[in-house]
C-alpha cells in the first residue's frame, strides 16, 4: 500500500498537522486520520530527542512503522529548526519496507557462519590434545595398588 504524510506548520494557530493518506485506488489518495499538535509540546520533543518526538507524535489513530516515523521525525524537526511555513509531503510504499528486509541477512545464515568457526577451531585444537595425551599417559603415576592375590579379602564370617 502506498501512503503519503502532509505535515505543516500552522503559526496562526499554533499548532503542527500531520495529515495521513492512503492509495485506496489507484492514483488516488484518501484521507485517513489528521492529528494536529501544539508547538510548544513539539519544540518540547525535538529538544529532548527524536525518540521522544516520535512517541509524541504517534498516537492510536496514526503510529506509522518505524521507518515511516524516522522520516516523518525528520522532516518535522527540519520544519522547525528552519522556521520555514511550507509543507512537506512525505511519499511511502510497503514494497520499499519489504525489500529492506529481505536483504538483511538471516541469523540462521549469521549462526551456521559462526558454528562452522566454532567447529573448525575445535577440531585444530583436538589434534594438539592427542599429542599431549599419548606423551603424558605413561608418566601417570599412582599411589593405589591393586592387590594380586585374592587371598587378602576375608569374606567368610568369624
Amino acid at each position: 500500500m502506498k501512503q503519503k504524510f502532509l505535515i505543516l506548520k500552522d503559526e496562526d494557530k499554533n499548532e503542527l498537522i500531520i495529515r495521513e493518506f492512503a492509495e485506496l485506488d489507484k492514483e488516488n489518495f484518501s484521507l485517513l486520520c489528521e492529528e494536529t499538535y501544539d508547538n510548544k509540546t513539539i519544540e518540547s520533543a525535538i529538544k529532548k530527542g527524536k525518540r521522544l518526538l516520535i512517541s509524541t507524535l504517534g498516537t492510536k489513530n496514526m503510529y506509522p512503522p518505524g521507518l515511516y516515523a524516522d522520516k516523518i521525525a525528520e522532516s518535522v524537526i527540519a520544519i522547525y529548526s528552519s522556521e520555514s511555513d511550507q509543507p512537506v509531503e512525505l511519499f511511502f510504499d510497503d514494497i520499499d519496507i519489504v525489500k529492506e528486509v529481505k536483504e538483511e541477512p538471516e541469523i540462521l545464515d549469521i549462526i551456521e557462519e559462526e558454528s562452522e568457526e566454532i567447529f573448525g577451531l575445535l577440531e585444530e585444537d583436538s589434534a594438539g590434545e592427542d599429542i599431549v595425551e599419548k606423551k603424558t599417559m605413561g608418566k601417570i603415576k599412582s599411589s593405589i595398588k591393586i592387590a594380586d592375590d585374592e587371598s587378602l579379602v576375608d569374606t567368610e564370617d568369624s
